[in-house]
């Protein structure tokens, strides 16, 4: 079993909500990425999205896209980031999404990349640019096997839209507490409940739900109404804040305990 599936079971067995914590792999720099890795497991993610720096990351807003550039200062490269895998999997078992965008991952070799990346450890992947009906159309983009492909669903988002995005969900469904871009500049939308309905009507896939939760109520108040909420830019924003900090790896872990705790 896929490990995101077999994670989302045993929390449903226990009565549990998920947290999914981002990070940009390589920041600041691959040793200490590693470490934050570890620490973001042992802290009590359930799971961890791993963004993959590229250059021009149009979805994400400036937290998010400041660590890409540390990344790729840092030398990071897509090769890294599987040996960066590889090295989180000799200790860890959390499910691994990564989280990133079509051009890395095509230029790669779209089933390739796939492939790779499952034998690494990776157990799902978030294309931001890629709609699964986009997909559907080019044959070159049709192999892709091997990892969970998650769905992203807006607040904005159609009717009949929301109905074929949940429809082709595997894993879980990242839906977006408000619009916009990444980023802990917006609280989370009080409309997020009835997002989640809207979605649970056509699927049995869990929802998680990110964008804006950066203090331990709002992420208690979001996973009242979702299977789990996603961090990403508080997150990042205290590897920034720390990043010439040998301890940088400790401190986000103690920032994401407080987190976890609030919803369990």
């Amino acid at each position: 079993m896929n490990r995101i599936d077999a994670t989302f079971a045993k929390l449903k067995e226990d009565g549990r909500k998920a947290f999914v914590a981002y990070v940009s792999g390589g920041d600041p720099d691959s040793e200490r990425s590693l470490e934050i890795l570890c620490a973001l497991a042992d802290a009590g993610a359930d799971i961890i999205e791993l963004g993959l720096p590229f250059s021009d990351p149009l979805a994400d807003g400036i937290v998010n896209q400041l660590a890409a550039d540390r990344a790729l200062k840092a030398g990071a490269t897509t090769e890294k980031m599987l040996q960066l895998i590889r090295d989180f999997r000799k200790t860890h078992e959390t499910p691994l999404v990564l989280f990133t965008y079509l051009n890395p991952v095509f230029t790669y070799g779209y089933q390739r990349f796939h492939a790779d990346a499952a034998a690494a450890g990776a157990d799902g992947i978030l294309l931001l640019d890629l709609p699964p009906d986009e997909a559907a159309r080019n044959a070159d983009l049709a192999e892709g096997t091997g990892l969970h492909h998650i769905q992203l669903i807006a607040p904005t988002t159609p009717e009949d839209r929301v109905k074929l995005l949940a429809e082709s969900s595997q894993g879980f469904i990242y839906a977006l507490s408000r619009t916009g871009v990444t980023g802990a500049h917006g609280a989370p939308s009080e409309g997020i409940g009835q997002t989640v309905d809207r979605i649970k009507k056509y699927t049995e896939t869990p929802v998680c739900v990110g964008f804006g939760i950066t203090t331990p109520e709002q992420a208690a108040l979001v996973a009242s109404v979702s299977d789990g909420i996603i961090v990403g830019s508080a997150i990042v924003k205290t590897i920034e804040t720390n990043a010439e900090d040998k301890e940088v790896a400790a401190k986000v872990g103690g920032f994401v305990s407080s987190l976890v705790q609030a919803i369990r």
